[in-house]
Formats: C-alpha cells, structure tokens, sequence
C-alpha cells in the first residue's frame, strides 16, 4: 500500500453561499493529492507525460458525509492498496480540522499510450518506483 497526506485550505472561491464547499471542487481536491503521492514516490505528473503516458480517469465515486467549509484546513488522505495492471485505483479520505472524516472517495485511471491511443499495463519505470514505495498495510 501507499498512503500520502496532503493539506488544503478552503478557499472562498472554492464555496458556495453557504460557505459549503461546491460538490465540483472535489475532483480537483483529489488530483491534487494524486498528483502529491505521484510525487511523493519520486516523479511528477508531468514527468509521466513526457515519458507518453497518460492517466485519464474512468471512474469516481464519492460520498459526502459533512461538509467542508470555507477556510478549513482540510487533510486529504490519498491510498492506492492494489498494484496497478491496466488501471491504478486511488482511495481518498478527507478529514476537517477536528480530525473528523468528512469525505471518501475513489477515482480509477487507466495507462493510455499518448501515441497509440491503446490502454497499456502500467509502464516499467512507473512499476519499479511504485514497489519501491509499497508498504504492508
């Protein structure tokens, strides 16, 4: 397993008038982290793409347990449990600043080779640092 955390604080522009977080920001809040635990194991989001791959997402599931508010610090907790093949699957948590959990959710990207077009395992030099950074969960 590989778990990251990363920190956000809840702009204004990012809420509603309910000082709620808009439902919409989510799904950047999330790649955010992703792009953090990519870096975090040693290469950028960016450093992928130029290698000709890409990581579109095919699916993100959500639940909104509370809501976050405007100029909380929220933790977002970012797992990925399975070793990637075609896909790689991440898992989120989001918890407030009383360290309640406000959020789950999960997105799955798939490996897309940027010249062919054609979904593809997960590249070798992605694998290598991958299971370098896999922890027993």
């Amino acid at each position: 397993m590989i778990h990251t955390t990363h920190s956000i604080r809840v702009r204004y522009a990012e809420t509603d008038s309910m000082k709620y977080v808009y439902y919409g920001n989510y799904a950047t809040y999330f790649e955010v982290a992703r792009v953090e635990l990519f870096r975090s194991i040693g290469i950028s989001y960016d450093e992928i793409e130029n290698q000709g791959i890409w990581l579109p997402v095919s699916d993100y599931k959500i639940k909104y347990i509370r809501p976050a508010l405007y100029d909380q610090k929220l933790e977002i907790h970012t797992y990925v449990k399975k070793i990637p093949g075609v896909r790689i699957e991440f898992e989120y948590e989001i918890y407030n600043e009383e360290h309640i959990k406000i959020t789950e959710a999960s997105t799955t990207l798939f490996f897309l080779d940027a010249k062919t077009n054609k979904v593809i395992k997960c590249p070798e030099f992605l694998m290598e640092m991958i299971e370098k950074s896999w922890k027993e969960g």
